[in-house]
């Protein structure tokens, strides 16, 4: 089902990404959740993506953070 608030994400999602991020999530959950024929799995892979855009797991951590260059994948260093 959508999310409502951030707030409603999976604690996966609330205690590992920063508040940017989880909109991020959350608005991608829930466009991908209509698109789809209301398709869980397939929502939450999509809202991944979108954060995996501007952001970066720290392994270390396990936080994420907002990437240096905006993109997905390594860099062109």
């Amino acid at each position: 089902m959508p999310y409502k608030d951030i707030s409603d994400l999976p604690t996966s999602v609330r205690e590992h990404l920063p508040k940017h991020a989880q909109e991020i999530y959350r608005a991608a959950y829930n466009s991908a959740w209509d698109e789809y024929a209301q398709n869980e799995e397939r929502a939450h892979r999509v809202a991944w993506s979108a954060v995996k855009k501007n952001y970066k797991k720290d392994e270390a951590s396990g936080q994420w953070k907002a990437s240096d260059d905006g993109q997905d994948g390594p860099s062109s260093s």
